[in-house]
C-alpha cells in the first residue's frame, strides 16, 4: 500500500494485495468443487486514526473503509473482475515518526453475478441491482515506514 495523509488523522491509500485462494461451490457444474485460484484486490483506502488518551503515544488505534475492484483467475475458467469493498480496522505501532508497525483485520466482500433488474429514467435515474456477495476476511500484519 502506498498512501498519503490528509491531515494528522486522515489518510487515503491505494492498496494491492494478491492472496491466493480456492472456489469452492456445491451448485455449478462448471467449476469443481474446490479449485485453486489467484485473487488480485486494487483498493482506495480511506483510514481514520484515533489519538487516545491514557495510551501510549505511539499507539493509534484506526478504522478504515475500502473502496475497488477484484480479480479472480483460474486455470480453468480463466478471470473476471467485480465490485468489492471492504470495512475494517487495526492498531498502529510508531516507534518513532518514520516506522512502526500495522495490525489490521478486514472484511471484504466481493459482489458477483451482477445483474441490472430494472433502469428507469426520468427526473433522475434509479437501477435496481441483484448480485450474490461472496465474503473474505482478511488479517495482515506489516511495517510501516512514514515519509
Amino acid at each position: 500500500a502506498f498512501g498519503a495523509r490528509i491531515d494528522e488523522d486522515n489518510l487515503v491509500e491505494f492498496r494491492w494485495a494478491r492472496p491466493k485462494t480456492h472456489l469452492h461451490t456445491g451448485s455449478t457444474v462448471s467449476i469443481p468443487f474446490s479449485e485453486a485460484a489467484m485473487l488480485d484486490q486494487f483498493h482506495l483506502d480511506f483510514t481514520h486514526e484515533y489519538a487516545i488518551e491514557g495510551w501510549p503515544v505511539g499507539a493509534r488505534p484506526f478504522v478504515m473503509g475500502s473502496v475497488g475492484a477484484s480479480r479472480i483467475s483460474n486455470a480453468s475458467n480463466g478471470s473476471f473482475v467485480r465490485f468489492s469493498m471492504g470495512l475494517g480496522g487495526g492498531i498502529k505501532f510508531f516507534l518513532n515518526r518514520h516506522f512502526g508497525v500495522r495490525v489490521q483485520a478486514q472484511w471484504l466482500p466481493l459482489f458477483v453475478h451482477p445483474e441490472v433488474v430494472s433502469f428507469v429514467c426520468g427526473g433522475g435515474c434509479v437501477v435496481h441491482l441483484n448480485a450474490g456477495l461472496s465474503s473474505q476476511g482478511e488479517v495482515a500484519i506489516g511495517p510501516i515506514f512514514r515519509f
